[in-house]
């Protein structure tokens, strides 16, 4: 998709007219800023870039982008971007949408558009909240979370969007940070390159109604300890010294302690085409665990949009162009008076 006869683009051309209006301090302007950075890099005409959004906070991002965009409705922007790409597979396509409006209310077409596998880019930002209609729980609200519709705790057990996506077998599924820059520019281009859906969990702030639900993970006294970031053919090292790891025992992972009984030939060297390796990091918690942040699966599969129009294709090889008039009276017909 790329044109090297493309002018050059920069952020600022994919920078809007329309005023950003998020609440100050939102994780959203991050992310916002990260994505306008780098999509000047990929040598696409900007004309050629598609982002549709759902209904939440974060599905106002089609209105900062300089670009082709399209705010349509709850849940359902993996059902549209799904006709757009089948429809025209030369644009490159972007869903941006949150926790409540991707897992709640579009889970059904989120799980959908993974498994068929078109050639997608999803943007999650979990604030693990409902900011837009002022605080409720959401779907991946962790048990006992106290909101305005759970004033005793919540009692549901939230869902780990990693899992959700690995569940339905997604080619690319990764997680980033609001607040790690590079990694999260890694992560958009990483997804990008990805022939097939790839999916994209970034863990975002809402400082006005779940202020601090990464607080560990982005703080610069814990984050090196709470963090684990997982790179393909590297080994899974994390702590302040470098000198804790992840080992596999049985069929369960553990941490442990180098030089303390453990080398760095048990820890596991990485590979994101390994499902087992995945699941397994997927299902990692704290206390016990760091979270584990980078690409969880990076796999190949043939792409929906391919193979629908090989059978296109094959169908007006074997039976003409076709005619709509003639499909329309085919069969029986009745004349009603």
């Amino acid at each position: 998709m790329s044109n090297p006869a493309a002018p050059k683009l920069s952020r600022k051309d994919f920078v809007s007219d329309q005023d950003v209006r998020w609440c100050p301090g939102c994780g959203d302007y991050a992310i916002l800023a990260q994505v306008q950075k780098v999509l000047p890099e990929l040598g696409v005409p900007r004309e050629r870039f598609v982002f549709l959004s759902g209904i939440g906070c974060s599905s106002r991002f089609p209105y900062y982008m300089n670009t082709y965009g399209f705010h349509t409705i709850h849940g359902r922007a993996p059902a549209i971007a799904s006709g757009l790409k089948a429809s025209r597979p030369d644009l490159s396509v972007w869903i941006v949408t949150g926790d409540g409006d991707a897992l709640s209310i579009g889970g059904n077409h989120l799980i959908h558009a993974l498994r068929r596998n078109l050639d997608l880019n999803i943007l999650l930002f979990n604030n693990r909240i409902y900011g837009l209609t002022k605080g409720q729980y959401s779907p991946t609200s962790e048990l006992g979370k106290v909101t305005k519709s759970s004033p005793m705790g919540s009692v549901d057990h939230p869902f780990n969007p990693i899992s959700v996506a690995l569940g339905a077998e997604g080619t690319f599924v990764a997680r980033s940070i609001d607040v790690e820059a590079k990694h999260l520019q890694d992560m958009i281009r990483r997804a990008y390159e990805h022939k097939g859906t790839a999916f994209v969990e970034i863990m975002q702030n809402c400082n006005i109604f779940n202020d601090g639900a990464f607080a560990s993970l982005t703080d610069k006294d814990t984050k090196a300890d709470t963090q684990l970031v997982i790179e393909h053919g590297k080994p899974l090292i994390f702590g302040k010294q470098r000198d804790k790891g992840i080992r596999l025992r049985g069929h369960s992972l553990e941490v442990v302690q180098l030089g303390a009984g453990a080398t760095g030939d048990d820890v596991i060297t990485y590979d994101e085409t390994n499902p087992v390796l995945a699941t397994l990091l997927s299902a990692m918690r704290p206390p016990q665990f760091p979270t584990p942040i980078g690409v969880f699966r990076a796999v190949s599969r043939p792409v929906y949009e391919e193979a629908m129009a090989q059978q296109v294709q094959q169908a007006r090889l074997k039976q003409g162009p076709g005619d709509l008039d003639e499909l329309f009276s085919r069969g029986d017909c009745w004349v009603v008076n």
